[in-house]
């Protein structure tokens, strides 16, 4: 008994492949940005902004205000106003805008040790051109090192780790020099 194959045109094949990829590109068309915008809290804006600005490198390209009226009809802040300060790698568009901001408050729980001490967000990765820069000005600034830092990845890159005042950690990775 002969059985009856079925032959699907090579045609009917490319044009579903094109039509999957444009209802794939449709669904990542939905935002306006290719970057994500971070809020960060911090006990002591000055102090995380030192750390930020002139130990890690990054540059403050801005600052808003969210006000009283904002902040309460948007759900933010419960009618608290706040000053937020935007650093970025490098002042870009495509960079991702690092938005600190402090309520002048302590945090509510201990200072991590390790990642896997809270939830949420625990850890950033700045890639880097070169550690040695970065690592001089946190060492100047007694900054302390995680673990055993620099750790080699590879032929040319190494990782640092460092946490910022209020605990959450940076991984720094790059090439020594």
């Amino acid at each position: 008994m002969l059985r009856k194959t079925h032959f699907i045109p090579k045609c009917v094949i490319f044009t579903l492949f094109v039509f999957s990829s444009v209802l794939t590109a449709q669904a990542q068309s939905n935002f306006t940005s290719k970057t994500i915008g971070i809020g960060v809290v911090v006990a002591d804006l000055n102090r995380s902004l030192d750390f930020y600005v002139n130990g890690i490198g990054m540059v403050k390209t801005g600052s808003f205000t969210i006000n009283e009226e904002f902040s309460k009809r948007s759900g933010l802040a419960n009618g608290v106003a706040t000053n937020v300060t935007i650093l970025k790698l490098e002042n870009s568009p495509e960079a991702t805008d690092w938005k600190l901001m402090s309520f002048n408050t302590k945090a509510s729980h201990p200072k991590p040790r390790f990642i896997q001490d809270d939830t949420g967000m625990q850890y950033i990765t700045i890639n880097v051109k070169a550690l040695k820069p970065i690592i001089d000005r946190l060492t100047q600034m007694k900054v302390p090192f995680l673990g055993s830092t620099p750790t080699p990845l590879n032929g040319k890159s190494h990782f640092v780790l460092v946490q910022d005042p209020d605990g959450t950690f940076i991984e720094l990775i790059g090439p020594l020099e």
